[in-house]
């Protein structure tokens, strides 16, 4: 039975919204299966711009992460596919040493792919005077490198953590939109985007989604998954979905 009050947010901050979406529930918590009309959060924009622009101009990585995790309508841009979205699930350790911010699953019909995402702090300084990337952006960089090596160390770790894995999507976002727009900035990142595995945005692509929500706010796929799920859901949400479980067979099958 559905808890209505794990799925409205308090009278005066959200409006509810009736929709018709698949859903099952583990804790109450909204995943997949069956279609059910319930009533849900709608985003208050207002407040989201304040606390995301807030957590820019504190340069704090701590607030910007409680937004996110709050508002996954702020991963608009990210998300490849925009409707038919699956959750995001926030904090997912990977072994004793490793942690993404965030993970979500693309469910292709060509095979699973597990986004992961590494958020820093809004704005850092990217280059050296000579042009050199600074040690902040290498050591970014160098963090979601290690994840790659990671899982090509530990190949049994994809299925164990994600169901069945077919490729991984690795983004960076660091950095302001001004930040990247120096011309050496600019042609460092082109290069890197078109030869490397790992995928660097700015903080821009947050207000572009805050923006596109402004402008279509019948972004029903987010409204579903309104929020970041635990990682300690990752488990039940890989195990319970049929997609995953298909490819988990077909995978192991190949192997």
């Amino acid at each position: 039975m559905v808890k209505k009050s794990n799925i409205m947010s308090k009278k005066g901050q959200y409006g509810p919204k009736s929709i018709l979406f698949r859903q099952y529930f583990n804790d109450n918590v909204c995943l997949i299966n069956c279609y059910t009309k319930v009533e849900i959060m709608v985003f208050n924009k207002d407040i989201t711009k304040a606390e995301l622009e807030n957590a820019i101009a504190n340069n704090s990585e701590h607030q910007l992460l409680e937004v996110l995790k709050k508002n996954s309508f702020l991963f608009y841009d990210l998300y490849s596919r925009k409707f038919g979205i699956q959750p995001n699930f926030s904090e997912v350790p990977f072994g004793s040493k490793y942690r993404c911010d965030f993970c979500w699953l693309n469910d292709n019909s060509d095979g699973p792919e597990w986004v992961l995402v590494e958020i820093e702090k809004p704005d850092i300084t990217l280059f050296k005077a000579n042009g050199d990337p600074t040690y902040e952006l290498n050591h970014a960089i160098e963090q979601v490198k290690s994840w790659e090596r990671y899982f090509q160390q530990n190949p049994l770790e994809k299925s164990r953590i994600f169901g069945a894995v077919s490729r991984f999507r690795l983004i960076l976002v660091v950095g302001t939109a001004e930040s990247w727009q120096e011309p050496i900035a600019a042609s460092w990142r082109a290069h890197n985007n078109s030869t490397s595995t790992i995928e660097i945005r700015s903080m821009n692509s947050f207000s572009k989604s805050l923006a596109h929500y402004n402008e279509k706010p019948e972004n029903l796929s987010f409204e579903e998954h309104p929020k970041s799920m635990k990682s300690s859901d990752l488990s039940t949400y890989c195990r319970d979905y049929s997609y995953l479980i298909h490819w988990k067979n077909v995978l192991t099958s190949n192997v």
